[in-house]
This record gives C-alpha cells, structure tokens and sequence, in this order.
C-alpha cells in the first residue's frame, strides 16, 4: 500500500487520525491486463488508487480509441464527470498488465467529505491538482508539436514507453503510429 500512502500524502497532509479514516474505507483488488474499470456512458460511482500496474484512459472518436491519460503506480483513476456531476463519464478505462488497485465508492468519500475537514480539504487539493494537469495537458496540445509532446512524454515519464504499446503511445500524443515511428528515428 506503499504507492497509495504516498500519492495520499502528496496531495495534502492529514492527520494520522484522518489517514487511516481515509484508508479504512479502502478494498484492495487484484484485476487482470484487460479488464475495465469503468465505461463511457455509464456514472462510475468509484475511486481507484493504483498501487501496482498501468490503465489508460481513453473514448471513441469516429470508430477509433483515442487514448489521452495513463496512469501508474501512485496515480487515482476517477470519472470527473461521475465525481463532480453524478452523471455519465465521457472515458473508458482499462488496465494494460495485471494490476493490484485499491477501491474507494464515491458515496464512502463523499461522507467523509462530509464528516472530516481534512478529508474534505484534501479532495479539494486532488481536484486543484487534476484540474492543473488537464490544463498542462490542453495547452501542451495547443502549442507543441508533437515531436515536442513525445520529448516531454520521455522526460517526464520515460516507463510509459517500455509498458505501454506503441499504438496507445500515438494515439495519446495525436499521431498515426507511421509519425510516431519517424519521430522516434528523429529523436535517435
């Protein structure tokens, strides 16, 4: 529970009292590569907390999957249509290797939210801090190439690469695998 503690930690310090309030509501699961943890259209009415594996996030888009977030180790996976809004997510995820997760239902959170301040403050922090990351994704979308886009994705998280297969990678960065391909030569 190592990678969960920490991504807690990390977001917004509590208590040691509040922490285990948090974790006492956590069920951990062990799912296998493929499985789908929640589909678009549908109101996904949990929170998970990767503590070992990799998912991506992605919709359908004129009969193709785009991919546009993975997450690793330490990372939450939530709809935020479903978190905010109650209503149907716009995204499916599915887990790319066999994965141990921890799960959380939006209710649980929500009555902490309710019942603890600290608690409540961190969900706030998590929602400022997904809230900065969607909008570094936007604009890095906006304004860099996508040579640049796949340098910065080598910098920041150069493991995607070794675990994630090559045509999850373009799609994320926009490209057809062929560009990805001739990116990839460029940059060697």
């Amino acid at each position: 529970m190592e990678a969960v503690t920490g991504t807690i930690n990390s977001i917004y310090p509590l208590s040691e009292q509040a922490r285990r309030e948090l974790m006492a509501t956590l069920c951990k699961l062990e799912l296998t590569k493929g499985h789908i943890l929640f589909r678009e259209g549908e109101v996904s009415t949990k929170v998970f907390f990767i503590e070992k594996g990799i998912a991506r996030a992605f919709c359908y888009r004129n009969d193709q999957e785009v991919t546009f977030w993975f997450g690793t180790e330490g990372d939450l996976i939530f709809s935020y249509y479903s978190y905010v809004a109650n209503k149907p997510g716009y995204e499916t995820v599915e887990l790319l290797e066999p994965s141990e997760v921890y799960v959380l239902e939006l209710e649980q959170l929500q009555a902490l939210f309710r019942t603890n301040i600290e608690i409540a403050n961190w969900g706030r922090k998590l929602a400022e801090y997904e809230l900065i990351k969607t909008e570094e994704r936007f604009i890095a979308f906006q304004f860099q190439s996508a040579t640049q886009r796949y340098k910065s994705l080598l910098e920041q998280d150069p493991q995607l690469l070794q675990r994630v297969p090559l045509y999850h990678i373009a799609s994320y960065l926009g490209v057809t695998q062929v560009t990805l391909s001739r990116i990839r030569a460029e940059i060697r």
